[in-house]
């Protein structure tokens, strides 16, 4: 399975308070949210499958951040955007807008966060097209 750097587009159209595991609980307001994570173990991309089914409710585990935003009913998974080989997880995660959460999806590296915001899709989808732009490998 080919594995590497994904970042997933969630749209929230209303404002919601929710639990975010040891983070405690915290307020999310309305708009676009971009989770940006790494998947090189032995399912690679087939990680972006199980956070599927957790924002479809098919799924109910909470083991990651991510879990607890994509499982609350109101959140939508709108689109996935793929690195595929390429650990560049934390260079798309610190190009991409300020988190609501700080530690939101970092607590293996030095990140202020994983998790990024912006009141509008387009804005946050040309934010991530840039990141990723910015992240391709020279060769």
């Amino acid at each position: 399975m080919t594995g590497g750097t994904y970042t997933l587009l969630i749209e929230l159209p209303s404002s919601i308070e929710t639990k975010i595991g040891a983070l405690g609980t915290h307020e999310f307001p309305t708009g676009w949210y971009a989770y940006t994570g790494s998947a090189f173990g032995a399912g690679g991309f087939s990680r972006i499958d199980r956070h599927r089914r957790v924002a479809s409710g098919e799924h109910d585990v909470r083991h990651w951040h991510i879990d607890y935003l994509l499982g609350h009913p109101a959140t939508a998974l709108a689109d996935v955007v793929r690195q595929p080989e390429e650990d560049v997880e934390c260079a798309v995660a610190e190009t991409l807008p300020d988190s609501p959460v700080a530690g939101f999806g970092s607590s293996d590296c030095d990140c202020p966060a994983h998790l990024a915001y912006e009141s509008d899709e387009a804005s946050l989808r040309a934010a991530i097209r840039t990141a990723y732009a910015d992240e391709k490998p020279m060769g």
